[in-house]
């Protein structure tokens, strides 16, 4: 279930080029089909995640999951790049409902430092995406098509619709559900919002995930086409920068029981934004080629994969019995911001220039949102995972 929005992502991106050939299209809408997607999620997930603490865990997800079977479907016959772009919002509309209810099922067995580990092993199966994704994209583009990457996702629906309809349990009860009206639900979304701490420990997420996605949406242009490689040699490359994603994600999940969350978080966001900073240099300067400009890109990646799964625990443990919403802001977050901001690598140019401000201004962004919207650079600030609401 979490990996079902990462693959929609990956397994298209290393087609973006053919696209803008194929349906004679602009870069910038394009990469507006990536855009889309997590747009769709944001908005989804709003959706979701009250449906999800009101009807329980099952039920919404097994109808997302064929909403994106269909919208998969029907992106093979797009003729132009607009009605891709819609097709794509819906798609990720589906897709939000997999995302919002395995963080929430999580939510509903643990809390702090356990609830991290866990979703730092579900960074793993998302960084995985990256690992194996676009080379089963640039596989099924070489033999058929770009069109044949939507066939395949909905194949892989298919095989997830199965999977949950037969192993996945129900882990909200009854009497646990939310069982008031529309009013209620955004009652539920005003007391989240009004939880100033809550609200920042859900930026981080979607500012990290804003980071990652201008690399993602960036790379085909500013790696492949920008240092001539082939699709088999830039599917290579993301696969190793997916590594980075990987390893980061896991010495969380071992660091996590020895440190309390908030420590790790306030250590590893001053180290990303330095790093991304070092690559601003370098990209700006050209200094050491694609070498030189992946080392810090690689390093930055592999730290900031801190971030996520730890502001994430943090913030559902202020909310455990709201997990449903709470999960659905997170997402909304993570999908919004990220769906915001990477388009804007295109708008500067597709640059590697271009894509390395964009990754600057979500990493000072999130260093700002952590120091401000939370006590964790204070005093006793390593309190505040166990500051509940």
């Amino acid at each position: 279930m979490a990996a079902l929005g990462a693959l929609t992502v990956d397994m298209y991106l290393p087609s973006l080029p053919e696209v803008v050939r194929d349906l004679a299209a602009g870069e910038a809408s394009v990469q507006f089909t990536i855009t889309a997607t997590l747009i769709g999620g944001a908005l989804g997930q709003l959706l979701i995640g009250p449906l999800s603490d009101k009807y329980g865990r099952r039920l919404p997800v097994l109808v997302g999951i064929v909403v994106h079977i269909i919208a998969s479907l029907l992106c093979l016959t797009a003729a132009d790049v607009a009605p891709l772009i819609v097709l794509r919002m819906i798609q990720g509309m589906g897709n939000a409902a997999a995302g919002v209810v395995a963080v929430a099922v999580i939510r509903d067995r643990l809390s702090g430092a356990d609830a991290s580990a866990v979703l730092s092993r579900l960074m793993l199966v998302i960084g995985v995406a990256p690992l194996l994704a676009p080379t089963f994209g640039t596989l099924i583009a070489a033999v058929w098509d770009w069109r044949m990457v939507f066939a395949a996702l909905a194949l892989y629906g298919v095989v997830l619709l199965v999977i949950v309809w037969r192993f996945l349990p129900e882990s909200l009860p009854v009497e646990r559900r939310n069982t008031g009206s529309a009013r209620s639900v955004l009652g539920t979304y005003r007391v989240l919002l009004a939880d100033r701490q809550f609200v920042a420990l859900a930026l981080l997420p979607g500012l990290g995930m804003a980071a990652l996605f201008a690399y993602v949406s960036g790379s085909p242009f500013v790696i492949r086409e920008g240092y001539g490689l082939s699709e088999g040699q830039f599917s290579l490359l993301f696969a190793i920068n997916g590594i980075g994603l990987v390893l980061g994600s896991q010495l969380n999940a071992a660091l996590v029981r020895r440190f309390s969350p908030v420590r790790l978080i306030r250590l590893a966001l001053p180290i990303s934004t330095t790093l991304a900073v070092v690559l601003l240099v370098i990209a700006a300067t050209g200094f050491g080629g694609l070498i030189g400009l992946c080392v810090p890109l690689w390093l930055m990646l592999f730290v900031n994969a801190l971030v996520p799964p730890n502001a994430s625990a943090m913030a559902l443990t202020r909310h455990g019995e709201r997990a449903g919403s709470a999960a659905a802001l997170i997402g909304f977050s993570q999908a919004g911001v990220a769906g915001m901001v990477a388009p804007a690598v295109g708008l500067l140019g597709a640059t590697a220039t271009a894509m390395s401000v964009v990754i600057v201004a979500a990493m000072v962004a999130s260093t700002l949102v952590l120091a401000l919207g939370t006590p964790a650079y204070r005093r006793g600030g390593w309190t505040l995972a166990t500051d509940q609401s």
